[in-house]
């Protein structure tokens, strides 16, 4: 296991386990289907190893937006 994911930061900077790992896997999914890895020197690491190192380094971060879409509900 990598030591980042032992340590509690990286659960603290995104805001828990949930989102934690969903972010892994939508970047693990991204650099399966032929994305680039957004840090240098990535010889030797594995595809989690460059995913959670791209997290510390603030290269990727969960997307938020402001909220469901509000819907139009016809009054009866």
């Amino acid at each position: 296991m990598i030591d980042e994911l032992k340590n509690r930061e990286i659960f603290e900077k995104l805001g828990g386990a949930f989102k934690v790992s969903a972010l892994i896997q939508k970047r693990m999914v991204e650099l399966l289907e032929g994305s680039r890895p957004l840090i240098e020197n990535t010889e030797g690491m594995t595809q989690m190893e460059i995913v959670v190192e791209e997290i510390m380094q603030n290269k990727i971060t969960p997307e938020y937006n402001s909220g469901p879409e509000k819907i139009d509900i016809p009054k009866l």
